[in-house]
């Protein structure tokens, strides 16, 4: 039986005979069930591309001809074929093989495509330059999902890829009738009716000008190869209408009517240890409270952009399915529609992940902040995800939400204060409100030993919490004179909670002055926490997003409009595109842990101070900024 290992590249492919290929397709899903679900990440989407994988290499002669892939999360299979099989056992590890295209990984990968709807753009703009530059002898291929087709930004490509005659581009669509769920809207009704007996004359393809080749049988590889190698010939851009099952060749993901096995969790390596408390998924506090608030206010409705259950927008689906609304893979859309719904009397909750909302950024700004419509973001996966790598971390979120006039920003820092957030953001109807959490469990409550205006104190260290704002703010002259040099008011943001928590008791231990505040809502800066800073000697913000205009930049300027000199040290990521790898690794490699916190404190305190020393804490790199 033909196996993977005797695949070392595309050119061993074009060697084999259909039985071969057929029984290398078998052992392609082999592997790919056996080390995904052990690795965790991407697996119905790949399953279901393993023959289209085969024929598209077998036809064009990667990597000389451009294959391109939206998204690229179906990508395993290419990534087994072009010589990475060795090394596939260390998918979406530190390290590791990425999860989606890496340029750095091979040249067969020529776009880092993970968020969907590019695709076509990027082969307009390829055949173009080979145009422009006289380049004949290469083709450009590319594959995008049905679910893709919902997103306004295919369908701009597509109106111009219509008109290029002279730019052939081979569009393969491949139509699994799914994005994470049940593909939505116009675009499947009109793909089914392709599909069955009664097929329209012609498709919307061929009438906005295009060739049209298909449906083919996605799993045959022969038919398939007849198809590709038709459209190739043909000269002129062409979509070639390819039929797939998502998880195919695996029983559990076929028979699962949820998200065919979109995607799988890594499998335990060994029985886990007792742990302390982890609390619930954040998206299911999210959910849950939701969906009661839904019973409460028959003015909210729900968005999401193709992920219902990612987003836990179900438990309110269920409740509430004319208030729910799904409107594929379009962000753009959801978020101009929920400013129509906000103008039109509604309030509309906006639930995607923090990553995606960066393609609605325009919409929220002009299209919904301009009108100071009533419209509620939810951020799911905020910070670092980890595994998904430098396209999915949702560390920009709080760098473009300082740049939005009117927006109010929350960051729970636990599931109470998510639940509280959430209902806070709802009652708000004179602007946007958004908020954000981490991917993963919420840990325990975090109660607050006092709150001040609204913002809620974790630690203090004056003898009684109402002095922490005693006699308002200091004169401007006294500005930032007013603390002992070893009072340090630590500002925690979201799920920096804990960091900041350990880091004040390191400080304790050794005589420093340590309040710890979480303002929860951070956009604007709050007022109690401008005055408060005044006090103090330094004031350290941690966050995990990224630290240039992130809320640590906020809270310096705001201190030094009022006229403050207490330094500000942030702690964040930095802004650039991270690795994949687990999320505590990459979060302690940027010094976002308790103990890298106290010492960088006492290192800023230690210039301004010659009698506070930093001897009492080991050495460690300390991987946050200046």
């Amino acid at each position: 039986m033909t196996s993977i290992e005797s695949v070392h590249g595309p050119a061993d492919l074009r060697a084999l005979t259909v039985r071969e290929t057929e029984e290398l397709a078998a052992d392609i899903r082999r592997v790919l069930v056996e080390e995904v679900t052990r690795t965790g990440g991407h697996l119905g989407p790949s399953l279901g591309v393993v023959e289209l994988t085969l024929a598209l290499h077998r036809v064009f002669e990667s990597p000389r001809d451009h294959i391109l892939w939206d998204t690229g999360h179906q990508t395993y299979p290419h990534k087994l074929v072009t010589g990475r099989a060795g090394a596939f056992g260390t998918l979406r590890q530190p390290g590791g093989l990425s999860g989606y295209p890496s340029r750095t990984e091979s040249a067969h990968d020529h776009i880092e495509n993970s968020h969907a709807s590019t695709v076509l753009s990027y082969a307009d703009g390829l055949a173009r330059a080979h145009r422009l530059r006289g380049v004949a002898d290469r083709a450009v291929v590319a594959v995008i999902g049905d679910g893709a087709l919902t997103g306004g930004m295919a369908w701009e490509a597509l109106n111009n890829l219509a008109d290029g005659a002279d730019r052939p581009v081979v569009v393969v669509l491949n139509d699994n009738t799914r994005s994470y769920a049940p593909t939505v809207g116009g675009i499947p009704a009109h793909l089914a009716e392709l599909r069955g007996a009664d097929r329209p004359s012609r498709s919307v393809f061929e009438n906005l000008g295009l060739s049209y080749v298909g449906p083919v049988d996605g799993h045959d590889i022969p038919a398939l190869e007849r198809a590709l190698r038709h459209a190739a010939g043909l000269g002129r851009p062409v979509v070639v209408h390819c039929l797939t099952e998502k998880g195919r060749g695996h029983a559990p993901a076929e028979q699962d009517e949820a998200d065919r096995f979109h995607a799988v969790r890594p499998r335990p390596a060994a029985p886990a240890a007792p742990r302390a408390s982890q609390g619930p998924a954040w998206t299911d506090v999210f959910g849950a409270e939701l969906a009661e608030l839904g019973a409460q206010r028959p003015d909210l409705v729900a968005l999401t952009a193709a992920m219902l259950a990612p987003t836990g927008l179900a438990p309110f689906a269920a409740r509430f399915p004319d208030r729910t609304v799904d409107v594929g893979i379009a962000e753009q859309h959801a978020v101009t529609a929920a400013a129509g719904l906000a103008l039109g009397g509604l309030h509309p909750v906006v639930a995607v992940y923090a990553t995606f909302l960066n393609r609605a950024f325009d919409q929220m700004l002009l299209d919904v902040a301009l009108h100071r419509a009533p419209v509620t973001f939810v951020l799911d996966r905020a910070g670092v995800t980890g595994d998904d790598g430098a396209s999915h971390n949702g560390m920009w979120d709080l760098s473009l939400f300082q740049m939005v006039p009117g927006l109010r920003v929350a960051a729970p820092r636990d599931a109470a204060t998510l639940r509280r957030a959430l209902r806070e953001a709802v009652a708000v109807q004179d602007g946007p409100t958004a908020l954000r959490f981490p991917k993963g469990t919420t840990g325990d409550d975090i109660p607050a030993v006092a709150t001040v205006e609204g913002m809620d104190v974790l630690r203090h260290a004056a003898p009684d919490v109402r002095d922490l704002l005693r006699d308002a703010a200091p004169d401007a002259g006294d500005a930032g004179d007013a603390g002992d040099a070893r009072d340090v008011l630590l500002v925690s943001v979201g799920s920096m909670a804990g960091v900041c928590l350990e880091a004040a008791d390191r400080l304790a231990e050794h005589g420093f002055g340590v309040t710890v505040v979480d303002p929860r809502w951070i956009t604007p800066v709050p007022t109690a926490l401008v005055e408060l800073g005044l006090r103090h000697s330094l004031v350290a913000a941690v966050e995990d997003g990224g630290r240039s205009g992130g809320a640590g930049a906020a809270i310096a300027q705001a201190l030094a409009d009022a006229g403050a000199r207490t330094p500000v040290r942030t702690f964040g990521l930095p802004q650039r595109f991270l690795d994949h790898g687990r999320r505590d690794d990459i979060l302690a490699a940027h010094g976002l842990t308790g103990r890298h916190v106290a010492r960088a404190v006492v290192e800023a305190l230690a210039g301004r101070d010659g009698s506070v020393t930093i001897d009492h804490l080991a050495p460690q790199p300390v991987g946050a900024e200046q």
